[in-house]
């Protein structure tokens, strides 16, 4: 926890009448909020919206520019809803690094509704002529695309929103039935903009979208995929569940009794396709990089941030530690981690426009071990067989294509595996948070350090487990982390193989299979 500088304030609560008193103590929005404009839509408001996206609203609000307020929409939890409604919408984000830190309060948000109280309310906001961009983080594995054939593939709420269109419940009904209604009006649609952390977002959207209203009615299809604009972004800001512990603190610190107050690092990038179809927000005033094509940074952060979040995560846990922090701090983890990006999954990456990929991963490493963060890393491991197969294993099918050292990625995979037994080295017990978590435990446990039954998940892994090499190091691979542990193996592995002198980096503009 870092060391405060501000002595303890008496605590008040955090309302737009009380913003005055709070001026002195932290950042306040110095624009009328009534000025704002609801254009933007934002379906599933969770902490890393509210110390991203809405962030740099607020930063384009103070610069005189209320074109861009945003309405916040949730779909299956109200906790948000209560959190801040009694508080005019405004809510906490305080930035950490070592022994620093800031709070601002953030205002960008006009207002929030919580879609089961009121779907048709949603759907009005939705149809507005004034909403002019829809953006979401609903997690990937809400768009339901099919991985083998990248079609829409409806699960049973969207089924029943195709029967009820004018009661949607999932995201898809909800932005397909207001489009259908902004069409019979004469509307221009509305931009869909996916900030979920997923390579080529747009086109899922797209195909999520498109795909649902395929099944509803091909007119409506066919104006969709015609007229609106599905831009791919690429985010990125480390912002771990806040506890009720830090809540705690806050309010000591800086005197705000702020309900859900959101904890995160100064380091945020957002990264967005230049693709609008109804205007959009003048972002790159506040640090925003518009681009033709998002491909090249979508890849260097799903690949390397991503795919460390997962090697950390999983070995971290098995080896017994909890936090980031914590396991960068272990030398044999850290120089894992090291090797890992800069000798097997940088040499695969294309050069994106304007960034150093060298630079771009010793900075994950400092992010990595800030102390005032310590993201934990049973957060990093949740929904694994979705991040595995989107984050670890492209670099890996890359690298045995091109017969490229790949035995570190490998290590992360055999990590995976080892994890989903459900125990860490002592014998402690581990959460697995997974939607096929109680399938993929049985079959780790079943297999041991055969690793067999666990590839034989085709809808995870392909193909993968025909490869019989490959299938040979991870066997080889997770007897080893049974027999001498994760520290002993990741001091053995990297002593084996020593740094590439010379790694040939990909060229400017070539092609990266997905």
């Amino acid at each position: 926890m870092p060391e405060h500088s501000l002595p303890s304030a008496p605590v008040e609560p955090l309302t737009e009448d009380n913003l005055p008193a709070l001026a002195d103590r932290v950042q306040v929005p110095t624009y009328d909020r009534t000025a704002l404009t609801p254009a933007i839509v934002h379906v599933s408001v969770g902490g890393f919206t509210r110390a991203h996206q809405l962030v740099y609203l607020d930063e384009l609000a103070e610069r005189g520019d209320t074109d861009w307020g945003v309405v916040g929409v949730g779909l299956h939890s109200a906790g948000m809803r209560d959190a801040l409604a009694p508080q005019d919408n405004l809510y906490t984000v305080v930035e950490r690094n070592g022994d620093a830190e800031h709070a601002r309060i953030v205002g960008s948000m006009v207002d929030y509704v919580y879609a089961p109280d009121a779907p048709e309310r949603v759907l009005e906001l939705l149809a507005d002529e004034r909403t002019r961009v829809v953006t979401m983080t609903v997690t990937g594995t809400a768009y339901r695309i099919d991985p083998h054939t990248g079609e829409f593939t409806p699960d049973d709420e969207a089924r029943d929103d195709l029967t009820h269109p004018d009661r949607p419940a999932s995201v898809f009904g909800y932005l397909v039935e207001a489009l259908d209604r902004r069409r019979r009006a004469g509307l221009p649609p509305f931009t869909v903009l996916s900030c979920d952390n997923m390579q080529s977002n747009g086109e899922a959207a797209r195909s999520a979208v498109v795909g649902f209203a395929r099944r509803r009615d091909e007119v409506l299809a066919r104006w969709i995929s015609d007229t609106v604009a599905f831009p791919s972004s690429m985010v990125d800001r480390i912002t771990p569940t806040t506890s009720p512990e830090q809540r705690d603190c806050i309010a000591e610190t800086f005197g705000v009794d702020d309900r859900w107050p959101v904890i995160t690092e100064p380091f945020s990038q957002w990264i967005v396709e230049d693709s609008f179809c109804n205007g959009r927000p003048p972002l790159e005033a506040v640090g925003v990089r518009f681009v033709r094509d998002v491909g090249h940074y979508e890849l260097m952060k799903t690949r390397l941030l991503n795919a460390s979040h997962c090697a950390l995560g999983f070995l971290g846990l098995v080896a017994g530690l909890e936090t980031t922090d914590e396991a960068v701090g272990e030398p044999a983890l850290r120089a894992y981690l090291d090797r890992l990006m800069s000798d097997e999954v940088i040499p695969l990456l294309p050069q994106p426009e304007g960034i150093d990929l060298g630079d771009y991963e010793a900075a994950l490493l400092r992010r990595f071990a800030n102390p005032a963060i310590g993201d934990p890393l049973g957060r990093l491991c949740r929904r694994g067989s979705t991040k595995v197969p989107n984050y670890l294993l492209p670099s890996l099918r890359q690298a045995r294509e091109e017969h490229r050292p790949h035995e570190l990625l490998t290590l992360a995979v055999a990590g995976w595996f080892r994890y989903l037994r459900g125990t860490d080295e002592l014998g402690r017990p581990l959460e697995i948070e997974d939607q096929l978590g109680d399938r993929l435990q049985e079959l780790a446990s079943a297999g041991g350090t055969d690793p067999r039954p666990l590839l034989g998940e085709r809808a995870v892994f392909g193909d993968l487990g025909d490869d019989g090499e490959l299938v040979e190091l991870l066997a080889e691979l997770l007897r080893q982390l049974e027999q001498d542990g994760v520290r002993a193996t990741l001091t053995d592995r990297l002593a084996a193989a020593p740094p590439a002198d010379s790694r040939p980096a990909a060229a400017d503009g070539e092609s990266v299979p997905a």
